[in-house]
């Protein structure tokens, strides 16, 4: 039996699903060593075009505590419609769904976004981890980015 039809594999969704909601929870709670312990060392975190990628741990981790610390004043993540597919019994990939409530410190207004979290997986000795992370777009209100990678909506024109 191949891995995702395993017991195996459906133990290792529910735990890499749990890694994606622990990203949230702790991003919401302003818990960003908690956050950055969701991550091999290894791993890219990519916010879009206008910020730059980042790797490794040492350049993700001051990004999410400058942002949790003096940025967000309070932040509601919400996931849904979340798929995994595996690339082995070690490596998984997934895209589950996002909708994210801001509000800032600096008084601007509240903000609001509509997207996809594009995630790769790696199973470590402490479980499974982020390694790849690209937070996509389909629309928002107010929200503090210009660019953002598009959810890869496919252009109906021709239909």
């Amino acid at each position: 039996m191949d891995h995702p039809r395993s017991l195996e594999g459906l133990l290792d969704k529910a735990a890499i699903a749990d890694v994606i909601h622990a990203y949230c929870y702790h991003f919401d709670r302003a818990e960003a060593d908690e956050v950055l312990a969701l991550f091999t060392g290894d791993a890219v975190m990519d916010y879009g075009p206008d910020v730059p990628t980042k790797t490794g741990v040492e350049e993700i981790g001051p990004m999410v505590a400058r942002g949790l610390a003096i940025f967000f004043a309070a932040t509601s993540h919400h996931i849904s419609n979340v798929t995994i597919r595996f690339d082995g019994p070690d490596a998984a990939q997934s895209v589950s769904y996002l909708y994210a409530w801001h509000r800032y410190q600096d008084g601007r207004a509240n903000s609001e976004l509509w997207g996809q979290y594009h995630h790769e997986f790696r199973r470590t000795s402490e479980g499974w981890k982020i390694s790849r992370l690209v937070l996509c777009a389909a629309g928002s209100d107010g929200f503090h980015r210009d660019a953002m990678h598009p959810t890869g909506r496919r252009d109906n024109a021709a239909v």
